[in-house]
């Protein structure tokens, strides 16, 4: 499988790696990122702009590899625009391929749909404008967003370096009888583990995105291995 991922992201290959299958391999594409610094929604978009001007080059070096199926190792991208954006950049990547894609908005979607849940709350790692269009997107396909929390990082690069016990304090924030189920965006930001050990806590469904885009992958590719340690979306279904 093909993965393309902004240059800055340090997370996506350790979390794939780690529920990687027997028998499956993931190849990177760099989407290049001439500046990390996210300190307003104004960079944040420019972030974007640079990941879309950087992802058609990346697609290209990856597809030399000759993969079977591409996975887009970003999220804000996926959730821009909302339903109509998430469904026009997965049209544009499979035009641009030949080959099926998941998109981690689509991921986390799915796996919501799996659930039965319906009234959720996410924590990100982005400023005000990416909160706002991940909140689109979930009200797009019907879902409440009963609350969420933005951890606004200074930079691509310091998304990776939010704590877990900052990670823990906000999911208890978050958490209450109005939630059916608790979403983690951002690739950059590595949940997959404290998601596993959350739900316990919690007793609800924590979707982690790159767990959610690895389910999606394999199910999308009629693989049904189960994989403990990284959330029931990879162990129960």
């Amino acid at each position: 499988m093909g993965v393309i991922v902004p240059s800055t992201n340090t997370v996506v290959e350790h979390d794939y790696s780690a529920m990687r299958p027997h028998g499956i391999t993931f190849h990177t594409g760099r989407a290049y990122i001439p500046e990390p610094d996210i300190d307003s929604d104004v960079s944040f978009e420019d972030l974007l702009q640079a990941i879309r001007e950087g992802q058609g080059p990346a697609i290209r070096d990856v597809l030399t590899c000759k993969p079977d199926y591409i996975i887009m190792g970003m999220s804000a991208e996926t959730f821009w625009g909302g339903a109509e954006g998430n469904q026009k950049f997965e049209a544009e990547i499979k035009e641009q391929t030949g080959l099926g894609v998941t998109t981690g908005a689509t991921a986390c979607r799915e796996a919501l749909a799996l659930f039965g849940a319906r009234r959720i709350a996410f924590v990100s790692p982005y400023p005000p404008v990416g909160n706002e269009a991940v909140t689109k997107f979930f009200k797009d396909h019907g879902y409440e967003v009963v609350r969420f929390r933005g951890l606004a990082a200074p930079s691509a690069t310091a998304m990776a370096a939010i704590s877990e016990g900052e990670l823990v304090d906000t999911l208890r924030e978050l958490d209450g009888p109005d939630v059916d189920a608790i979403v983690q965006v951002g690739t950059n930001l590595s949940m997959v583990r404290l998601a596993d050990a959350a739900e316990r806590w919690l007793q609800k469904p924590v979707i982690a995105i790159n767990a959610a885009c690895v389910w999606h992958a394999l199910r999308a590719n009629g693989f049904d291995d189960r994989l403990e340690g990284f959330g029931s979306l990879l162990r129960e279904h």
